[in-house]
């Protein structure tokens, strides 16, 4: 993708793209599930519909996949495997969303995007026409898809034209704030496979702009500005980690950046981009949380503070942190990228929406 991007062959998301393309299956019925990729409030959706008669109303899940904004889809084998195995264990009508991607679209697409999708699910008719029971409606995602997930969440509570409240939310190592790129688990992960922190950095900085400036004064962590200080307290560390994952890092705020950036991108400050800056008062009134962390991830600490400062508002969480795993660990679910450590995680996860959702 480097190569390709400083010859002027293409983007390097655009490039990263192939190898999400070389991943994806047709959407493919079988004797438990209807799958049909269609479009919900004119975004496209891969929709999963249990065939078994129901025996009352259904669970229904809305998900969102990975990717880091600029990358993935729905009908890639992991998550359509993910899917169908929740849509048939659960009886649960599974709704995984095809939202726009960076760089063609930058943030608040993509949140706007699998929005208008929930939204329009959460109608009484619409779930009514579904078999669902509006009591037991969730919103996942893993990576990008568990920060969109966590700032629907959010939004819902603001929209008085929703009627229909989530039983829960489920967030796989999620990206939750872009703030501070410089977390022990940045340090501790910033070489380590699958998400190093320069990648990390370059998805977030694509979720905003193509502008190289920007990029780079993310990178060095110094691209907010000093009037956002207030803002540091809901994602500072030496308050909200456990001292297990603070270990012997000493914690120091990011040195204040550009006003121009915040100006021109104001989504860098924005809690629909990053969850993790809302306050008190709107978290205190979230559903049920699971939020699934990994030892070896960069994103690692979001999740952790994020579980930290729900709990301190008074939401049940459950936080699952795997010191084994790496980022991006419960898509591997079949065959050619199987591992138990997979199967694992993903066990853990449709064990708690049994019980919860």
């Amino acid at each position: 993708s480097e190569a390709a991007e400083l010859l002027g062959l293409m983007h390097y998301m655009e490039a990263l793209r192939l190898i999400t393309v070389v991943e994806l299956v047709a959407p493919t019925s079988d004797e438990n599930i209807t799958v049909t990729d269609t479009e919900l409030n004119k975004v496209p959706v891969r929709l999963y519909l249990p065939r078994r008669a129901p025996g009352g109303l259904r669970r229904a899940m809305v998900y969102f996949h990975g990717g880091g904004w600029c990358l993935g889809d729905a009908g890639m084998q992991g998550y359509d495997h993910m899917s169908r195995r929740i849509s048939n264990e659960l009886n649960a009508v599974v709704v995984s969303v095809n939202y726009r991607l960076a760089p063609q679209h930058h943030f608040p697409v993509q949140f706007e995007d699998v929005y208008s999708v929930t939204k329009f699910f959460l109608q009484s008719k619409v779930l009514s026409q579904y078999g669902v029971d509006p009591a037991r409606v969730c919103v996942a995602g893993d990576s990008a898809g568990g920060n969109l997930a966590a700032a629907v969440a959010q939004q819902l509570l603001e929209d008085p034209e929703v009627k229909t409240k989530l039983k829960a939310q489920i967030l796989i190592y999620p990206a939750l704030q872009a703030l501070d790129l410089d977390l022990p688990s940045y340090r501790d992960n910033a070489h380590k496979p699958i998400l190093p922190r320069s990648l990390m950095v370059r998805l977030w900085s694509e979720y905003f702009s193509s502008e190289r400036g920007l990029w780079e004064a993310m990178a060095a962590n110094r691209h907010i500005p000093a009037e956002a200080g207030p803002l540091l307290q809901f994602v500072d560390w030496s308050r909200w980690l456990p001292a297990d994952m603070r270990r012997a890092h000493s914690y120091s705020s990011p040195a204040a950046g550009s006003t121009g950036l915040a100006r021109r991108y104001p989504g860098l400050l924005d809690p629909r981009a990053s969850p993790l800056l809302a306050g008190e008062a709107r978290l205190r009134r979230l559903p049920p949380a699971f939020i699934l962390t990994c030892e070896h991830d960069v994103l690692r600490d979001d999740g952790a503070m994020y579980a930290a400062r729900l709990r301190a508002a008074g939401v049940s969480v459950t936080h699952h942190h795997a010191k084994d795993a790496f980022h991006g660990a419960m898509m591997f679910l079949s065959w050619p990228l199987e591992l138990g450590l997979g199967h694992r995680l993903f066990h853990t996860c449709l064990q708690w929406m049994k019980e919860n959702l």
